[in-house]
């Protein structure tokens, strides 16, 4: 198991390495941002340019910017959103707001996704079954930037219930932050809601027609004895590992949710780098969506072994 956890490791920083450098390269062939003449911190991105290597080779600027990265965790500095100012700081500063968001819609999505594949498990094939299958099958189709502009229009423009975008501050933990997240936090649960149920339902279907599962009832469980103390506990080596996938997973893919509410967090600023063409904000932001990308399938693939022994056992031959 420790052998296959660090060959996925250098594997994933192999690519991520390739990725990397592809991106610097391909941004380092544009032409700079233009700097406004005559401000205050046009000296210093023109110092740190030169300090950079701009004019030298692209493997040269490459070499330098991770030496920077690697050694000093030096991004650099943005050229046009926040100009002058540290790239990393930036970062730093805006992560809460991202991890806040996802956390909750995991939180969220997993009782109540789990909670639905149960239901459609045990009334397999009759309406209650058919009607959750076909309402999963719809949010697991449509974007969730879909559901961002329904949710705004209904709950918050029609009826009122909720606020239009996210309140300004750092106390995320407030009732009164959380009430203006809800939307954001709706927008993103529902296609993991529907991924979990699809999912629970999917492997608690199989495990109900299993042998085990007949010998359980014979020796006198009920239905909902024998489904909680055997079925889910099989269901969970695949519904356990797709709950770190989801985790990860909504986070690469909440930008576009995050400009539409104007969550202060790094999905919106990505979206203003590439906007701003703010070129140091974009490379740092490109490496941290795909480390995430990365991370999520070699935590999938990891916590099958720690879920499932016989699963650890095997890799080790």
């Amino acid at each position: 198991m420790i052998k296959y956890v660090i060959q996925r490791l250098f594997l994933m920083l192999l690519t991520l390495f390739i990725i990397t450098g592809m991106c610097f390269v391909l941004v380092r062939m544009l032409p700079p941002a233009e700097l406004p003449p005559g401000d205050i911190h046009t000296q210093v991105i023109e110092a740190r340019r030169e300090a950079q290597g701009y004019n030298k080779p692209y493997l040269v600027q490459f070499g330098i910017f991770l030496k920077n990265v690697l050694t000093k965790w030096d991004w650099g500095v943005s050229d046009k959103l926040y100009m002058g100012q540290e790239v990393s700081a930036i970062f730093a500063s805006k992560l809460p707001a991202t991890m806040i968001v996802n956390l909750y819609s995991i939180l969220l999505s997993i009782p109540i996704g789990i909670l639905l594949g149960i239901i459609a498990a045990t009334n397999k094939n009759n309406f209650i079954d058919h009607t959750i299958s076909t309402a999963t099958m719809v949010c697991i189709s449509v974007p969730s930037f879909v559901y961002a502009f329904l949710i705004q229009y209904f709950l918050s423009y029609k009826w009122g219930l909720l606020p239009f975008l996210v309140k300004s501050g750092t106390d995320y933990f407030s009732p009164e932050m959380f009430v203006s997240m809800l939307p954001v936090i709706l927008s993103l649960s529902l296609g993991v809601i529907a991924s979990f149920t699809r999912t629970t339902r999917a492997e608690l279907t199989e495990v109900l027609t299993s042998d085990f599962m007949l010998l359980a009832r014979t020796k006198g469980l009920t239905r909902t004895q024998a489904t909680m103390r055997h079925g889910l506990k099989n269901c969970m080596v695949v519904v356990l590992p797709a709950i770190f996938g989801n985790f990860i997973g909504i986070m690469s893919g909440s930008f576009i949710i995050e400009k539409i509410f104007a969550v202060p967090g790094v999905g919106s600023l990505y979206i203003n780098s590439i906007n701003g063409r703010d070129y140091p904000m974009f490379i740092m932001l490109t490496v941290f969506y795909t480390a995430i990308g990365l991370a999520a399938s070699i935590v999938v693939d990891i916590s099958y072994g720690f879920v499932d022994p016989r699963i650890r056992i095997g890799s080790k031959k």
